[in-house]
């Protein structure tokens, strides 16, 4: 604990806690931790949700303030609805889904090792693939809540993300682009066609990129709605193709 809090670890006795606990050599792990390794890339796991998600590097980190957009998606979400998690990394949004409401769950990810980290925290089907390309088609027009946490980060905002972030997570898992809403343009303009009647659209954004992309949503012919809970940071826009 010592150690950590002299490296700057804020949370250096929790820290401290959970690395004691995991298996594996503790000078080595701590001597990671001091490099500034992510903390979850080290123990091997994050809570989210009330869940132990696994995660390994070279896997984007579930963030807490995304619990928020679980919530919202799930309020919504009956038993025995079809479910997909695009852009799922490890799987924790649409693993969080799941253990709230029975439900059929799809999810995709354009990188076999998130998708394989992603096949071991749910039980539904994970596809490797670009956004929508991997999945069957049968399931046009049957998904009724469609999550995505895409990357939002815009380019030059990069450089001024927390180091754990910028100098551990794949960059692809960050960089929505100029504006940070490229990735987000692509799955809007074709959730339509996926999307159940009455299904919605749940994808995390900053506050400052909402009315982008709100008017995106509703470009694509979606009813458009912003929610934010301050307290956790999070901001998720929804989209809901009419019944």
């Amino acid at each position: 604990m010592a150690r950590l809090r002299a490296a700057g670890c804020v949370f250096a006795e929790d820290e401290a806690a959970l690395l004691t606990a995991a298996p594996g050599d503790l000078d080595s792990m701590v001597a990671r931790r001091i490099a500034g390794e992510p903390l979850e890339y080290i123990i091997g796991w994050v809570s989210f949700a009330g869940l132990r998600i696994f995660v390994e590097p070279g896997v984007f980190v579930p963030r807490q303030r995304t619990t928020f957009l679980v919530q919202q998606a799930i309020a919504v979400t009956p038993p025995g609805s079809v479910v997909l998690d695009l852009c799922c990394g490890s799987g924790a949004i649409g693993a969080a889904i799941a253990a709230a409401v029975p439900i059929s769950l799809y999810a995709t990810d354009i990188d076999p090792v998130a998708v394989a980290c992603a096949r071991r925290n749910v039980s539904g089907e994970v596809f490797v693939g670009d956004l929508f390309e991997p999945l069957p088609a049968s399931l046009r027009g049957r998904v009724n809540t469609l999550v995505a946490n895409v990357p939002y980060v815009p380019t030059s905002a990069i450089s001024l993300m927390p180091p754990e972030a910028r100098d551990h997570e794949p960059h692809y898992t960050l960089d929505g682009g100029p504006d940070g809403l490229d990735i987000f343009r692509r799955v809007v303009t074709a959730a339509p066609e996926w999307l159940a009647p009455g299904g919605s659209l749940f994808i995390e954004t900053s506050t400052e990129q909402a009315p982008s992309a709100v008017a995106a949503l509703r470009e694509a012919g979606l009813a458009a709605d912003i929610a934010a809970d301050d307290e956790l940071g999070a901001t998720v826009v929804i989209g809901t193709r009419a019944s």
